[in-house]
């Protein structure tokens, strides 16, 4: 095998594993359709050849393999000339379990919320005591600058999404990473497009417990019920696998606790060990343990984690500051679940406690574009002093009777208590929100996509 050719290759994951498979020495390609920097540069410096729109005679005759993105679905013109011409083709996670996860040491870390912060604190603790991991994780953590890497490490850290792998694998993704050890955040209702309900996504997770091996372990979170349901199901069934239970209840077999919270950070103890993490917020001191649990599983010293979580730098969009204009600050963040949301304010509360807190949401998620969240997501932005709700786009994606109904939720959290304004674009929430604002207030942009670039027109309006 010489030749590998990406579909959707300017994708985060797809554009760092070809990277990877062309520092292994192979000839790779790929195709996609919105071909643009950092990724389509930084491809190219690689000597990736990048073709832009979807034709079948992209694919080069050369091509060994196929490697189809999870954004791929029947009806794509390179996808169709696949399988007519029978070519060989994998999904991303198993191109990644065939060339670069066997016999390493993999460390996946799963859950609804807080993959990607605590996938990034696990690889920076490695990274930074000399164990050069390889990583793939859904951000860009700014101590690591990129969000993937492959090594010649036997440590690997991956953030382990629940999602399917591809139109041809409904599995969910982390199956295919060959677990040593796995973190189980949380388990909640999310990806309404694939899971019917919650018991849906536990199977997967029970699933995953099933091919960890006997000197493996999983830590799991033991104040999260649904994550109960999984531990009992492992003891069950699975006594072969390690399990070991962290959290605040008194029976976790790890607790979390003297929790100090600071408008800079967090300070907590584990096992009679203090650390502390730059980060605020309760949810970010469970993905400080987690990660150091892990670190302790990889027989890293209490000192070499206290150092490195120290130094630890956060990740973008996970209450990122974009800038402060008058007194004003626009923070982004990639929360869009209901718990993820409740999270996020409660954490910029303790960082800045005086400001009157504005919250900017984008309702864009599968999920959220539904109405299976309507109360929770209302109970959740009414935690703010102000919301401001973007219409949803395309939501002729939903049948109208699963639809997300933007007014009833916008006077739901008005009879809430809290002030609500549902804009009609971009541009009209940046003039409302402009004409309110006082110095000394936050404005969360919370969204998992660019929102029509509100963070630059806020910050811009702001300094006019």
């Amino acid at each position: 095998m010489k030749h590998v050719h990406f579909l959707g290759i300017c994708g985060t994951a797809m554009g760092a594993v070809a990277s990877a498979m062309a520092r292994k020495g192979y000839t790779v390609s790929g195709t996609d359709a919105n071909v643009y920097p950092p990724m389509s540069t930084f491809l190219e410096s690689e000597g990736i050849e990048i073709f832009r729109g979807y034709k079948p005679e992209n694919i080069p005759d050369s091509a060994d393999l196929i490697v189809i993105g999870n954004a791929m679905s029947r009806g794509n013109a390179e996808v169709e000339a696949v399988l007519e011409k029978n070519l060989r083709y994998m999904s991303l996670p198993e191109t990644m379990k065939e060339f670069f996860l066997w016999g390493k040491k993999n460390f996946v870390v799963t859950g609804t919320h807080g993959k990607t912060t605590t996938s990034s604190m696990l690889a920076w603790i490695f990274k930074d005591n000399g164990l050069d991991p390889s990583f793939m994780i859904g951000g860009i953590a700014r101590n690591l600058g990129r969000g993937g890497n492959f090594t010649d490490s036997d440590y690997c850290v991956l953030e382990g999404d629940e999602y399917d792998t591809a139109f041809f694998d409904k599995r969910s993704k982390f199956l295919h990473y060959l677990p040593k050890a796995v973190i189980i955040n949380n388990i909640e209702m999310d990806h309404a497009d694939i899971y019917a309900n919650v018991e849906e996504i536990k199977l997967s997770f029970k699933r995953l417990l099933r091919v960890v091996p006997k000197d493996g372990v999983v830590f799991i979170n033991a104040d999260c019920p649904n994550c109960t349901d999984v531990q009992a199901h492992a003891a069950q069934e699975l006594r072969m696998v390690k399990i070991v239970t962290v959290g605040m209840a008194e029976n976790a077999d790890v607790r979390i606790t003297d929790i100090e919270h600071h408008t800079d950070g967090s300070a907590f103890c584990l096992d009679g060990e203090n650390y502390y993490v730059p980060m605020v917020g309760d949810f970010n001191v469970r993905n400080a343990a987690m990660a150091t649990c892990a670190a302790r599983y990889a027989g890293l010293e209490p000192e070499q984690i206290r150092h490195s979580l120290n130094s630890f730098e956060g990740v973008a969009r996970r209450q990122e500051v974009r800038g402060t204009v008058h007194s004003v600050t626009v923070v982004d963040d990639f929360a869009h679940h209901p718990t993820a949301i409740k999270q996020a304010v409660a954490g910029l509360r303790q960082r800045f406690p005086k400001g009157r807190l504005w919250v900017l949401f984008d309702p864009r998620s599968n999920t959220t574009i539904r109405n299976i969240f309507q109360q929770e997501l209302a109970e959740a932005l009414a935690t703010a002093d102000f919301a401001v709700l973007s219409p949803v786009e395309n939501h002729k994606r939903v049948a109208p009777q699963d639809r997300l109904d933007e007014a009833k939720l916008c006077a739901d959290i008005t009879a809430l208590g809290t002030e609500c304004y549902l804009g009609t674009d971009v541009d009209n929430i940046v003039a409302h929100v402009i004409a309110r604002v006082h110095p000394g207030d936050v404005l969360l942009v919370m969204s998992n996509g660019g929102f029509g670039g509100i963070h630059g027109k806020l910050l811009s309006a702001l300094a006019q």
